[in-house]
């Protein structure tokens, strides 16, 4: 299953991809006219209820339902009429692995020697099709880096490398944006990567049932249609199990929780020169399996 969440006119809501479509259910609605009873009002709180596995068989039922129905149309938005919004944004920051691809730690002259961490504000989460904002009266690096996200679906802490992977409810698509001046003059990691819309991420969150090998798929990053970032999760130096078990070792992991895997090579600031993004700048992510992330850099 895609889960997204998204605005439709003034109202916020969450819902599912419809299949073969370039449409969402909405969920809310659904629940509301064929379920009886108390059902969770946005995605967050369906992962907080520690039964993930219910709930998808609830949405699997209950879209039936509404398929069924001779007024099935009222409950699906066409994705030209919605507004992405990010598909989950967690109580807690997005966790971030850098130095995590050994061609990217190359170019920009850093070493894969351990575990690096770092995190991103949720305020800095923008959804699919967003303008992340220039901030040029602070910055005048902005960068790109397309990643694989995990999102956590259960509480955990210190949990064995052997189960890591069934803390995972999904995976999405993280474009890790970063001011590289601000990244250097501060010698640490936050501010310059918590820029508002500095987190754009979605378009959906696909389920681990549906994405069965998210350690070996393409990432895709396009600036105005150039290839910029081609490389695969294999070379992640740290897999996910890895990643999960050493991170809960120090803090708890959390329903909703993101951790963003890391980026290939290819980033503006590992060219010769660099090249930064502008105003009007176009990016794309692309993972086998998810889908396109796009946004474009505004004013």
């Amino acid at each position: 299953m895609k889960f997204l969440t998204f605005k439709i006119g003034d109202k916020e809501t969450y819902g599912v991809k419809v299949k073969r479509e370039d449409a969402a259910w909405d969920l809310v609605k659904v629940f509301a006219d064929f379920k009886e009873g108390d059902y969770p009002k946005t995605l967050l709180e369906a992962l907080q209820q520690n039964n993930t596995v219910d709930f998808q068989e609830l949405v699997r039922a209950t879209i039936e339902k509404v398929e069924a129905s001779e007024n099935k149309a009222d409950y699906k938005y066409e994705f030209t009429a919605i507004q992405f919004l990010p598909p989950v944004t967690p109580t807690n920051n997005v966790i971030a692995i850098g130095r995590n691809y050994e061609e990217h730690a190359s170019e920009l002259n850093n070493e894969v020697d351990q575990l690096y961490v770092f995190t991103k504000a949720p305020s800095s989460l923008i959804g699919d099709g967003n303008a992340i904002p220039s901030h040029s009266d602070v910055t005048n690096a902005l960068d790109y880096e397309g990643e694989l996200g995990v999102v956590i679906g259960k509480y955990g802490h210190k949990i064995p490398k052997a189960m890591a992977l069934d803390y995972v409810y999904g995976y999405t698509i993280i474009n890790d944006i970063t001011a590289r001046d601000l990244q250097k003059a501060h010698s640490q990691a936050f501010l310059s990567k918590s820029l508002m819309g500095g987190c754009p991420m979605g378009p959906y969150i696909v389920t681990k049932d549906e994405l069965l090998m998210p350690e070996n798929a393409n990432i895709v990053t396009k600036v105005n249609n150039e290839i910029r970032q081609d490389g695969n999760t294999k070379d992640m130096v740290l897999k996910i199990d890895d990643l999960i078990a050493e991170i809960s070792k120090y803090v708890a992991l959390h329903p909703g929780d993101i951790i963003a895997t890391g980026t290939p090579s290819g980033v503006g600031a590992g060219m010769n020169p660099p090249v930064y993004l502008k105003r009007g700048d176009e990016i794309k992510v692309t993972i086998d399996g998810i889908g396109t992330l796009m946004n474009t850099v505004g004013e």
